[in-house]
């Protein structure tokens, strides 16, 4: 032993090399059902695709149920339809008020008429648009995504009275 402390130098036995039993014959294998590998791949892909939803193959805007993987077909029988949601455009009586909202934002929209009442229309819906022109005396328009029993009470009430937003 040397004084470092450190134990002799020894010789390391000499092994043979591994060999991995099966190599050959998997690649070999793999080779053989490449069309079958293909297969359950391109299924996967289809599966996953399907899965994903309609990717521009909807039918007509404005006509729900028409697109190739519509909510009509796709729902158990006996159980009730969703709210279809439908785009909205709204005038807001106070142009620049309207021109602070963002798309994304939730509103309440409330109507107003000349005797001083007012009432809540459209609660919690969601802006989709404001457009870019300037308001005018008559006010901005707004475009929300609001059910459709919703949007006939907007076009109603902005018929007869004036329409206001509050921020939720």
């Amino acid at each position: 032993m040397d004084r470092s402390g450190a134990p002799a130098t020894r010789v390391v036995p000499h092994f043979a090399p591994l060999r991995v039993r099966g190599g050959r014959h998997r690649l070999r294998r793999l080779l053989r059902h490449r069309r079958r590998a293909m297969a359950v791949g391109l299924a996967v892909t289809a599966a996953a695709l399907f899965a994903a939803g309609p990717g521009g193959s909807e039918g007509p805007r404005g006509h729900p149920g028409t697109g190739r993987h519509s909510t009509a077909t796709l729902r158990p029988p006996g159980e009730p339809r969703p709210a279809e949601m439908v785009t909205a455009p709204v005038r807001i009586a106070d142009g620049p008020a309207a021109q602070l909202l963002r798309p994304g934002d939730r509103v309440d929209v409330i109507a107003a008429d000349g005797g001083g009442s007012a009432r809540v229309v459209a609660p919690g819906v969601r802006v989709i648009r404001v457009p870019d022109a300037e308001p005018t005396e008559n006010g901005a328009l707004v475009l929300l995504s609001v059910p459709r029993a919703t949007a006939t009470r907007l076009a109603g009430a902005g018929a007869t009275s004036r329409l206001a937003v509050t921020l939720c």
